[in-house]
């Protein structure tokens, strides 16, 4: 059967393929061996500028033509070698040196210097850590503060919407509607700087990590300083200095952590605002065509923040098992961490699914205003906070337990009932009328800055 948006087995690579084709320049099999051959090349050329050997200026430019153009077709070479090799990495050297001899017949003397002392894991813990990093940086941090931004400003539009709070499902001291979505924003900020803060760490010192192949041919060479000038300088990594074969992951577990904390946050997003969509907080603007469901015509539901919240559940699943199985490797190396590291493109793309989703989501939504007004007059009892907190300013005795008295449990607590206890309270009339000002709609708390 052929491979389509119909017939792939993952949704990544089938229903949503157009949504999220664009990451397969990071995460498919070409993108991981385009970035294999990259750091090939910029580790050939790095030895070059280091005067282990003598690279023509012609062969130099040639290369950084090739990695410009290289296409689908080179990288389908590669895998028609490694079906020879049995080895992905051996096949993008074999591909490197065939290139060099059809650049010119005077690179026979060099091609050997590909890959020089190096084991594969140099290159798949320098190329994947690198597409890594420009995912992060390409898409994901700009989504995920595109909607964060997204937020604030409606955070700002609505932060003067009185809205009734809920505490345990029930009805507590009001709040502004604005003030609840920059709860979000502070946490995504927050989440945000923390993440930032986890280097993209790269693996880069040979077979168990020593530098031995590199060292028993040229002793006299500064390896490890070389190491770090090529990974932090050419590639911009930063280079771990202790390693066996395989880089330690922990970095990258933090990133997934990171990532985890931050979808967490999303989902209680999605689920407080799809709670709010079925109290009518919010309507939403249809589409013409569209069906909501397919015995009831006058269904619109949130269907944005449920995809969302289910993207994100499933990318939290993976980046759990990705953060605990990574950084676990027996001895100097068993082959897990490849399969795993395969991977990592589908919860990235199951999370940038996600933040669409809830763009989507919040662009579709209307506020209604009549009822968070009719839901605030209705509950009259939550202005009690307000009262016994000035009468106990007042040191008026118990107030506490009298507006418990009045209002726990008890129903018909209306506008009426409230005026009605403080007309038959011992204070002044001044503090009367203080008290009396006090209704659910302005007992919202300090506005925001």
């Amino acid at each position: 059967m052929e491979l389509n948006s119909l017939t792939a087995i993952s949704p990544i690579d089938g229903r949503y393929r157009g949504q999220v084709q664009h990451l397969s320049d990071y995460f498919s099999e070409y993108a991981l061996i385009r970035y294999r051959v990259l750091v090939e090349v910029e580790y050939f050329q790095f030895l070059s500028r280091h005067r282990i050997f003598k690279m023509p200026d012609t062969v130099r430019v040639q290369l950084q033509k090739m990695l410009e153009n290289f296409k689908q077709e080179d990288a389908a070479w590669i895998k028609k070698t490694e079906k020879v090799t049995n080895h992905d990495v051996k096949a993008v050297e074999y591909f490197l040196k065939a290139r060099l001899e059809e650049m010119s017949a005077d690179t026979k003397s060099i091609q050997e210097w590909i890959h020089f002392g190096l084991t594969s894991q140099d290159i798949n813990n320098t190329a994947i850590p690198l597409l890594w990093k420009h995912a992060v940086e390409f898409e994901y941090l700009p989504g995920l503060l595109n909607l964060k931004r997204q937020l604030e400003v409606l955070a700002r539009e609505w932060q003067d919407v009185p809205m009734l709070a809920r505490t345990h499902g029930q009805a507590a001291s009001p709040t502004r509607l604005g003030k609840e979505l920059m709860v979000f924003v502070e946490r995504l900020e927050n989440q945000v700087e923390l993440f930032i803060q986890v280097p993209f760490s790269a693996k880069f010192g040979g077979a168990t990590g020593n530098f031995n192949a590199h060292y028993v041919a040229f002793p006299k060479k500064d390896w490890i300083r070389l190491a770090n000038e090529f990974v932090e300088g050419a590639l911009g990594l930063h280079r771990q200095q202790y390693t066996t074969q395989i880089e330690h992951y922990d970095n990258l577990a933090a990133h997934f952590h990171a990532m985890q904390r931050i979808n967490t946050i999303l989902i209680d997003f999605c689920r407080d605002v799809w709670t709010y969509v079925s109290m009518d907080y919010f309507s939403q603007k249809t589409k013409k065509g569209e069906i909501g469901s397919s015995a009831m015509p006058h269904k619109v539901n949130p269907i944005d923040f449920e995809n969302a919240e289910g993207n994100l559940g499933v990318a939290n699943a993976l980046f759990d098992h990705f953060a605990g199985k990574l950084p676990i490797s027996r001895l100097q190396r068993d082959l897990t961490d490849s399969t795993v590291l395969r991977n990592i493109g589908v919860p990235f793309a199951h999370t940038i699914l996600a933040l669409r989703s809830i763009e989507k989501g919040l662009d579709k939504l209307v506020l209604n205003r009549a009822k968070l007004e009719k839901d605030l007059e209705s509950n009259w009892a939550v202005v009690a906070e307000a009262i016994q907190t000035i009468l106990r300013r007042e040191n008026y005795p118990q107030p506490y337990e009298a507006l418990k008295e009045l209002t726990r449990g008890k129903g018909g607590i209306d506008k009426e009932a409230i005026h009605n206890f403080v007309d038959k309270l011992k204070i002044s009339a001044a503090l009367k009328k203080e008290l009396k000002k006090i209704t659910p709609h302005n007992y919202t708390g300090i506005t925001l800055s």
